[in-house]
């Protein structure tokens, strides 16, 4: 379709129903982010009014159940949610690929080099050319193009801006160049390769799979070469709860390190048994030789593991806790994973801060507002991330308003589940 054509189609029927995959209720008052976006684009790129231009959406991601799982080859329960990053785009046939976002520079790239970069390392422009690679390997015959983005996924939200942004560029190649032949699943595995290879940093999968795919799933990566996913259809509201998430203000900058510290002292344990990734290695075999796994990977390792070995089994309960209309038991596993979380796995206090322990305030805040209703429990990474708070909805008001007067005005989000992954905006 062309920029006037979109134009003309916003606010129709036919666009709401298109809308509301990824919005819901919302879908309405997101139509003006549509209209902000072809001007945003238009203005960038001093395009006409006849250009061909596409849309596509990539959503932000909750993490349920199963923290620190994914790069271990566990389970996970994640679900894509209603904060997305948006982009209009059109082909272009000097074989640049240039994406504005919102707030930033231009990022531009050049499909004649696709190699990794160095000097490009935790960069959007290494995010970018990772994921062409990825395409181009798999025999797309890529060209140029051109996008605006616009995110409501708030950076450092603990939400993943990044991977939804991977997720919306290999939905952009996927559409313009591709003829949508690259599965969700197979999306996901490209936004984790150029983040693993081409930004550097040692993610698991999770965050780009729940983005991808779209709704409440469950996640085994047992093989993560062909991992077994399963939507399940869950419905908050209905067992009377609202999902939040509460920035704790945490200064993000310089955790990279302690992010990747964790599969690091997970692989000493996995070389003293001669594998690869826990999920290789039994339990019973694992404390059969505790002694000995202390002194080879040292004690905080050793933790981090059981860590591993009780959210991974977790999960399966979880999912069928909820998949069952057990509410009380989902919310108990709620409050047990955030407990391990803070005591096994250590992903809450950056190693050696005193004085600035948001992460660990924002958790006690929720302790001391929930108490024994609802959950709440790290979410995401951890370290500078977010809380996640499972809240009754008679609740739900006073929550937020006394979080953000204890925390911050604006740090309490309210989310809505969406059914739909990545996509191509179609009317």
């Amino acid at each position: 379709m062309t920029l006037q054509e979109w134009r003309e189609a916003l606010g129709g029927e036919d666009f709401l129903h298109a809308l509301r995959p990824l919005y819901g209720k919302k879908a309405g008052e997101n139509t003006q982010r549509y209209e902000k976006l072809l001007s945003f684009y238009e203005e960038s790129f001093s395009v006409s009014a006849d250009t061909q231009v596409s849309l596509f959406s990539a959503p932000g991601r909750t993490e349920i159940g199963g923290n620190h799982t994914d790069h271990q080859h566990g389970r996970v329960l994640a679900a894509s949610v209603d904060m997305d990053t948006i982009a209009a785009a059109s082909v272009t046939e000097d074989g640049m690929i240039r994406i504005l976002s919102e707030g930033y520079p231009m990022c531009s790239i050049s499909i004649d080099d696709l190699s990794v970069n160095e000097s490009e390392k935790n960069t959007t422009a290494s995010l970018i050319r990772g994921v062409a690679a990825a395409f181009a390997a798999r025999g797309c015959a890529l060209k140029g193009f051109q996008a605006a983005v616009t995110s409501s996924v708030l950076p450092g939200s603990g939400i993943s801006s990044s991977a939804a942004f991977e997720v919306l560029v290999g939905n952009i190649i996927n559409g313009l160049f591709y003829d949508q032949k690259m599965s969700a699943i197979e999306i996901a595995q490209i936004g984790q390769y150029a983040e693993n290879v081409y930004f550097g940093k040692p993610s698991g999968l999770m965050d780009q799979m729940a983005s991808s795919v779209g709704n409440i799933l469950t996640i085994d990566f047992a093989d993560p070469g062909s991992p077994d996913v399963r939507q399940l259809d869950i419905d908050f509201e209905k067992y009377g709860l609202a999902l939040c998430i509460i920035d704790s203000g945490a200064d993000h900058a310089e955790l990279t390190d302690e992010y990747a510290a964790i599969p690091l002292e997970l692989k000493k344990i996995c070389a003293y048994f001669g594998k690869n990734v826990l999920r290789e290695i039994p339990q019973e075999d694992f404390f059969a030789h505790l002694p000995e796994v202390r002194k080879a990977a040292g004690d905080r390792a050793v933790l981090r593991a059981v860590h591993f070995y009780k959210d991974n089994e977790r999960v399966a309960r979880q999912a069928h806790a909820l998949t069952s209309g057990d509410v009380d038991a989902f919310l108990k596993m709620v409050r047990e994973s955030g407990y391990s979380s803070f005591m096994y796995l250590q992903n809450i206090i950056p190693c050696g801060r005193k004085e600035h322990q948001e992460m660990g305030v924002a958790l006690a805040v929720c302790d001391t507002l929930l108490g024994e209703k609802g959950a709440y429990r790290v979410h995401g990474g951890g370290f500078a991330g977010t809380v996640q708070a499972f809240v009754p909805l008679d609740m739900l008001d006073q929550f937020k308003s006394d979080v953000e007067r204890l925390l911050g005005e604006g740090c309490c989000h309210v989310l809505q589940i969406r059914s739909a992954g990545g996509v191509q905006v179609c009317l």
